[in-house]
């Protein structure tokens, strides 16, 4: 067949050798495909697919596959999702592997480079020329399943990598929520990436008597954080209590006034309100952020129950400072015993079992010990009038005695300027009237379970003061808490569990305070550990992570990590965090308020979660 002039002037395109194909040549291919079995139909074994694993190329990683995935089928398997893969072995045999998305999934055109020249001028002219696009993720392999067909889920280490072009299948939130173990009583948020999967912890003695760290710059959502995990805490009948330092939390008992929290929380179907059976406490002599608040008790230190090691650790002593307040506590210990402050048994059994590494010597108060050491600053300095000052009335009213009594001790007039040190800065602390008024604390009150107590610190700018407050009821409370747990298990039932809450846990706990407090850290390395077995948690809250040392770090096995934007704390946390991948770490220095990475003992790996928003009032300190 031929196309005159004419018409190939009109139709200049028009090929004028093309010619039909012959029918006989298409029903003979029509022929050959129904005798190889007809159209194409994918294999049992590959139905439901949403993507195909890719070949290997020289920027693969071990333990990690690229997964292509078709348009339609993107968000199917989003970042963070566990999916299945099935890898067909030469034998016709089957290694079917779980795996979750660490990167992606990402948007690829079809058969063009995402930055084509074509692509870059159809997309900044309308895109009306934009082609068809899939998807490309990564997917890091968790494990491969011993018996997939009976018991999915379990898994062993895996031997092999998944061969290319096997099929991958998205797992359903039932089973991702199996697989993840972030299945329990005490509800975390939204894991990223999905509607309405919650990230939760089991009401466990493996999980949160294992202490927790929140970390995360100002503004990143750690008093969200803690405030949801108080809630969620107490709703499982933890006794919880939290040193407030900036006052944050007295408002707890309250529901959140801002209206985001209300709407976010309404859109999970979340029932926010404040904290139920929340006492308020703080120092004698101090006031509270929320005097408002029903239930307010003012307390005061107990100075016979510190610690002489610990105690002169927090005043900042140097050698002959030290050397002299603890010659002062001896004597102490023999001024009560010359005035009757204790009677002669109680002070040899104080002596014979007393651990002074533990507790300091019974009925001793801090004024005893000021008096002492104002009496030696007399003696040595051939003062007159010293009695004036006294602080004890029980010295005071036999203040001829006990001046004789340190006279005879003959103690070197050249130390006496060690000894105006050690006088002032005791006076420092006795002038606070924080030790001693017989306002003391419940420990078996604080360990109530679902009872929640906000030690209120805002009003007290003395770190000295704060720490002295917290070394001192964290003894108690370890204390108590063996006792709560013995009685549990002498009566065969199931034993309280108590958080304690540390906020600014770095200026309790930092580098350079541990390494001029050994003993005090001692003993809270001591609570942690002993603590952990008796049910008794510690949550380490702080923004200044850089502070916290090695070996504070070194007590936490579960974290949530708000945004940390410093380079070099986020590889200072490497070395002590475990599990998670680079994208998470990388992600870390750009999560919104809100988002958190939690790693917990009892998860399967870290997650990037979304918060819960907060269920009750908290009060931000500008």
């Amino acid at each position: 067949m031929t196309i005159d002039n004419e018409k190939r002037h009109d139709q200049p395109n028009v090929n004028v050798n093309a010619r039909p194909v012959p029918e006989a040549a298409i029903e003979a291919i029509a022929n050959d495909a129904i005798a190889a079995g007809g159209a194409y139909q994918e294999p049992q074994w590959q139905k439901g697919n949403v993507g195909k694993t890719m070949f290997d190329m020289p920027s693969s990683k071990d333990g990690t596959v690229a997964v292509l995935i078709s348009q339609e089928n993107i968000v199917l398997i989003p970042n963070q999702s566990l999916v299945r893969i099935r890898s067909k072995e030469r034998d016709g045999s089957f290694r079917v592997y779980l795996g979750a998305v660490v990167e992606g999934p990402f948007s690829e055109p079809d058969g063009l480079k995402a930055d084509a020249t074509p692509l870059i001028v159809s997309a900044t002219n309308g895109g009306m020329l934009l082609p068809t696009y899939h998807g490309r993720a990564q997917i890091e392999i968790l494990g491969e399943e011993i018996d997939p067909d009976n018991r999915p889920g379990i898994l062993m280490p895996p031997r092999f990598r998944p061969r290319p072009n096997s099929p991958v299948f998205p797992l359903a939130e039932s089973e991702i929520e199996k697989a993840l173990k972030i299945q329990g009583e005490i509800r975390l948020g939204i894991v990223e990436g999905f509607e309405n999967l919650a990230a939760r912890i089991p009401d466990d003695k493996k999980v949160l008597p294992r202490h927790v760290g929140i970390l995360g710059t100002t503004g990143g959502g750690k008093s969200t954080t803690v405030a949801g995990l108080i809630y969620e805490a107490q709703k499982v009948d933890s006794a919880v209590i939290i040193f407030d330092t900036e006052g944050e939390y007295c408002a707890i008992n309250e529901p959140t006034p801002d209206e985001n929290m209300e709407v976010q929380a309404k859109r999970l179907g979340l029932n926010r309100s404040g904290v139920k059976n929340t006492h308020l406490y703080h120092l004698v002599g101090r006031e509270t952020n929320n005097p408002n608040h029903k239930r307010i008790k003012a307390f005061s230190i107990a100075f016979d129950k510190f610690s002489p090691h610990a105690f002169k650790e927090i005043l900042g002593l140097n050698d002959a400072q030290e050397e002299r307040f603890f010659k002062a506590y001896d004597l102490t210990k023999e001024v009560m015993r010359t005035v009757n402050i204790i009677s002669k048994d109680e002070f040899n059994d104080a002596t014979m079992k007393g651990d002074e590494f533990q507790e300091g010597f019974p009925k001793m108060e801090l004024v005893h010990l000021y008096d002492v050491v104002a009496i030696i600053s007399g003696v040595l300095a051939d003062n007159e009038g010293t009695e004036r000052y006294l602080k004890s009335s029980e010295i005071k009213s036999k203040y001829s005695l006990v001046k004789k009594f340190i006279e005879d001790q003959q103690l070197p007039k050249p130390g006496k300027t060690s000894w105006f040190a050690v006088q002032g800065k005791l006076n420092r602390l006795v002038r606070l009237n924080i030790f001693d008024t017989g306002q003391g604390l419940d420990f078996q009150k604080l360990t109530t379970p679902g009872m929640v107590s906000i030690i209120d610190l805002s009003d007290t700018d003395d770190s000295k003061v704060r720490n002295l407050v917290i070394a001192e009821m964290l003894r108690g409370v370890q204390n108590q808490q063996e006792v709560n747990y013995k009685q549990s298990v002498t009566h065969g039932e199931r034993p309280n569990q108590t958080l304690i809450f540390i906020e600014e846990a770095h200026e309790f706990l930092s580098k350079d305070r541990i390494s001029q407090m050994p003993i005090l850290f001692s003993q809270v390395s001591r609570i942690a550990k002993r603590g952990r077995k008796r049910k008794l948690g510690l949550v380490f809250i702080t923004q200044l992570p850089q502070h916290l040392p090695n070996e504070v770090i070194g007590l936490i096995n579960n974290w949530v990590l708000h945004k940390i934007a410093d380079a070099s704390v986020i590889t200072r946390l490497k070395q002590g965090i475990g599990g998670l991948n680079d994208t998470q770490w990388s992600n870390l220095k750009s999560l919104a308020p809100g988002q958190a990475i939690c790693s917990f003992v009892s998860m399967a790996r870290p997650l990037q979660v979304s918060i819960d928003p907060t269920p009750c009032k908290l009060l931000m300190i500008e």
